[in-house]
């Protein structure tokens, strides 16, 4: 798809499900890629989740590298840098009582999905029907509802089931992110510790990202289902 294509659509989806906040669109720039002219670098540093939130409120678009990520283990998961022993480890959320045991922690990790550290050199952000860049993945942050009803769309013509497979933790980053992006396949995830804290992400919102490869269906079937 061209960048028209992606606008397009990204348009058309928000006026067929009315969605509040703009659809989110990220690409993972790889090692080996050049990054776009007209797309700025970010000018603060801040969180992953918050730059997702601040993209969907905003209307910004901009890219980032390492530097720019406060929170290095959303960085990790999506290949900008490794992921640092602690967090790996499970130590991180053992200590801040978010498990039993060490064993419990780790577990956890394990199953994080995640991009390989080190092949991404950037990340770049953008409202989906504004953006210049082809995006792999796209967000979007909204009630249970509308997630039930994107996720009719996504099964409509060839059925099927959408992944919930979320543990709270590195929710916007591995699950919102990482997992589209190696999995090729729809995800839903609820948020974290993280990401509902500093951001202004809603009690009563959570998260579905989409490949985008899957967008142009999504919208087809969204607009025969939903149109009225």
């Amino acid at each position: 798809m061209n960048n028209e294509e992606v606008q397009r659509l990204g348009k058309e989806l928000i006026d067929v499900l009315h969605l509040k906040t703009s659809p989110v669109a990220v690409r993972l720039v790889r090692a080996d890629e050049e990054l776009p002219a007209d797309v700025p670098r970010i000018s603060e540093k801040t969180r992953h989740c918050q730059m997702v939130d601040n993209v969907r409120r905003n209307g910004s678009q901009f890219y980032t590298i390492i530097d720019d990520h406060m929170c290095k283990g959303g960085a990790a998961v999506m290949g900008l840098t490794e992921m640092g022993e602690k967090l790996k480890r499970g130590e991180v959320y053992y200590h801040l009582n978010h498990f039993d045991s060490m064993d419990a922690a780790r577990s956890t990790m394990e199953k994080v999905p995640y991009v390989p550290g080190h092949s991404v050199k950037a990340v770049l952000y953008s409202p989906l029907e504004n953006a210049t860049f082809d995006p792999d993945v796209i967000l979007i942050i909204t009630n249970p509802k509308m997630v039930m009803e994107l996720s009719q769309a996504l099964l409509h013509k060839n059925g099927g089931r959408i992944n919930a497979s979320f543990a709270g933790k590195q929710s916007v980053c591995a699950d919102g992110v990482a997992y589209p992006y190696i999995s090729g396949e729809a995800g839903v995830t609820v948020g974290c510790s993280g990401s509902r804290k500093y951001t202004e992400i809603k009690e009563e919102e959570m998260i579905i990202s989409v490949p985008v490869d899957m967008l142009p269906g999504l919208v087809a079937s969204a607009r025969t289902m939903f149109s009225n």
